[in-house]
């Protein structure tokens, strides 16, 4: 049997009595990082005296994908084996996924179990979701792939929740403040832990907090919905507006027109 097994985001106490359970049967843990899995099984037994005995630590993550499935042998899963990402549900901004549709598609029986998750708290702590929420989890990190997929997120009917790495944050919501200085957004850094941190402004706000403010810890951030309910509301005159590469206008522009790109871009880059 493969198990997925949530693990504490912060807080070692989160763990759950059921994932304890499952651990301790476990022969093989796949995990996102081995030391990291490791250390965990470590704390776990000197905390709570889990008396989890774990034999094998077998790393998956996205740079080894294809070399674990060609290797594995046809009778890996006879034994109970568990999966465990760094943090949180696996399957969420994790390879877990891949292992997911690999049980699927060869008939492996697999269980998941419940238990932390940042985005679920994020939107909870928030108070700006009243039922339906969009993640985005990481954005690209850099460059007009980056820019479109922020503009995707301020034109969202819904709340949106995103993952952010402590030296990307400051940028990311100065990014939305140049977009849309009013929108409202919550922060929330170092989720469960002893320097947890809650911030919650508008976006021109938010970015001189964030100045102020230690960045270190990982970070998850709501931005309230749009007030349009779609992106064809948005008019050609907004886009050209906003202060954005052409290409990257080129690319709304296109969204909301339906004209082809590149002469959209002429056209940008002629003016």
């Amino acid at each position: 049997m493969l198990y997925f097994i949530p693990t504490p985001i912060g807080n070692l106490e989160d763990i759950s009595l059921r994932a304890i359970r499952i651990l301790r049967e476990c022969e093989i843990a796949i995990c996102e990082d081995t030391r990291v899995c490791k250390s965990l099984i470590n704390l776990l037994n000197e905390r709570f005296d889990a008396s989890i005995n774990i034999s094998k630590f077998i790393p998956l993550h996205t740079h080894n994908e294809d070399d674990f499935f060609t290797n594995l042998s046809d009778d890996f899963f006879s034994r109970n084996v568990a999966y465990m990402s760094d943090a949180g549900m696996p399957g969420i901004s994790d390879p877990g996924v891949s292992l997911v549709r690999y049980a699927q598609k060869n008939d492996i029986k697999y269980e998941i179990l419940s238990g932390a998750n940042a985005a679920l708290l994020s939107v909870v702590a928030s108070g700006l979701c009243d039922k339906e929420f969009v993640f985005l989890g990481f954005l690209p990190n850099t460059g007009r792939d980056r820019a479109l997929a922020i503009q995707n997120a301020l034109n969202l009917a819904y709340p949106a929740v995103i993952y952010e790495s402590p030296k990307r944050i400051l940028g990311l919501v100065q990014s939305i403040a140049n977009l849309e200085p009013e929108r409202e957004i919550f922060a929330i850094k170092e989720a469960t832990k002893k320097f947890e941190s809650k911030f919650k402004d508008s976006a021109k706000n938010l970015v001189q907090i964030l100045e102020k403010a230690n960045l270190s810890g990982e970070w998850a951030i709501v931005i309230s919905k749009s007030d349009k309910t779609a992106t064809q509301n948005i008019t050609k005159d907004e886009i050209l507006l906003l202060d954005l590469a052409p290409k990257v206008k080129a690319k709304l522009l296109n969204k909301i027109t339906g004209e082809d790109v590149k002469k959209i871009y002429d056209e940008l880059t002629k003016a």
